[in-house]
């Protein structure tokens, strides 16, 4: 099936009253992975590559430091695996870009074959996110693209998106900004936070979902709203890292009851990306455990190795280049490389599988009325869908 814009998805997921899982990916494995779990499940998917995974993508180990061109290569490669992988699938799958940073971000994106796009500008005053928002929802919907944008500070790190403290969103104020900008989703901030230390207890302000969606309704406005720095950082998965030589600390995330209470208020889309790196991490280090003679493997002992030298790192993009040929173009030149795959492989089933469950998706795909994007540009031009 080809690859869909986004808002048919988010469309579903509003009237059918379940969040739509969102799910970064940084290798191939991980693509192939994530469509099989939703296959599995018949859930609709949205895959998502962040900008700076699309700079790891690319080639590029110290991925912070991509360049632009460096995102322009990786972002194709992304599409392509995603396509060739979604051929023969059954489900719709829109593939979007996770906090992108400016115009030329998203358009990198848009060439690579993304079929949705996030424009980051909550950093920014108000006038200005607003302005580049707008900026991007042009050039973005003139080509069928959906675009999410952000309002509200979330505290946190994650890959470049860092803020100590948060400021949440203000529903009047998201209204004006929905509005004016005209995209399709929005993602706010009312209690979320990036990474794995999100404290204990976390209660969401779930309160600031149901002002914005009852203004919208009121308003007959339609927008998706989103939900950042989501993931549950399960503890069991914290604790086995712990037990198997890493060293993860003050770790905490949302909690089930509280998403699926979010969900019901309102939210449509939800970010995962932390427990997916968890997952993996533990499943690397639980392999270099029970196969210790793997440790000095030609072709996998630089992974151990990096992993004993980074153990406070849970992101697997931080031990896995010795591989790069097999993370970005799919290549598995042994027994030792493909114990490794099957590592990243499992640890994405096994969060993402856990979240379709727990988001309410589960046999939804055949509810998406799929839209394809020449389609949408002609949607994009009727006055009803531009508010």
């Amino acid at each position: 099936m080809p690859l869909v814009p986004l808002r048919p998805l988010l469309e579903a997921a509003n009237k059918y009253g379940y969040a739509q899982g969102a799910f970064n990916v940084n290798s191939v494995a991980q693509i192939k992975a994530v469509i099989e779990v939703h296959e599995m499940l018949r859930s609709p998917l949205l895959i998502q590559g962040a900008e700076l995974g699309n700079g790891f993508m690319g080639g590029r180990t110290d991925f912070i430091n991509s360049t632009l061109e460096d995102k322009r290569v990786g972002a194709k490669k992304i599409g392509d695996w995603v396509r060739k992988y979604a051929e023969n699938a059954s489900i719709p799958i829109a593939l979007h870009l996770d906090h992108g940073t400016n115009l030329d971000a998203v358009i990198a994106a848009i060439d690579g074959g993304y079929t949705s796009v996030m424009i980051d500008g909550s950093h920014l005053p108000y006038d200005q996110n607003v302005e580049i928002t707008r900026e991007v929802v042009k050039y973005a919907h003139a080509r069928g693209v959906t675009v999410e944008g952000e309002l509200g500070i979330l505290a946190g790190v994650e890959d470049h998106v860092f803020s100590e403290s948060s400021t949440y969103t203000n529903p009047l104020q998201a209204i004006d900004f929905i509005r004016k900008t005209e995209v399709d989703s929005l993602a706010i901030s009312y209690g979320t936070m990036h990474g794995p230390v999100k404290g204990k207890n976390v209660k969401l302000r779930k309160e600031i979902v149901i002002a914005i969606k009852e203004i919208l309704q009121h308003e007959g406005i339609v927008c998706a709203i989103v939900s950042h720095g989501s993931s549950k950082v399960p503890k069991y998965i914290v604790d086995e890292i712990n037990l198997l030589g890493g060293i993860v600390s003050n770790a905490g995330g949302i909690s089930t009851s509280e998403i699926q209470q979010a969900i019901q208020a309102g939210i449509a889309k939800i970010n995962v990306d932390t427990d997916i790196r968890l997952a993996v991490t533990r499943n690397m280090r639980e392999f270099f455990y029970k196969n210790p003679l793997k440790r000095d493997s030609s072709s996998i002992g630089a992974i151990y190795q990096l992993m004993e030298e980074n153990k406070k790192q849970v992101d697997p993009r931080a031990f896995i280049t010795p591989i790069m040929e097999t993370v970005t173009d799919g290549v598995v030149p042994d027994e030792d490389v493909a114990a490794i795959v099957k590592c990243i492989e499992k640890g994405v089933k096994e969060v993402v599988g856990t979240s379709i469950v727990e988001f309410g998706s589960v046999g939804k795909a055949p509810l998406v009325e799929c839209t394809s994007l020449d389609e949408m540009i002609l949607k994009y031009k009727q006055p009803a869908l531009s508010i």
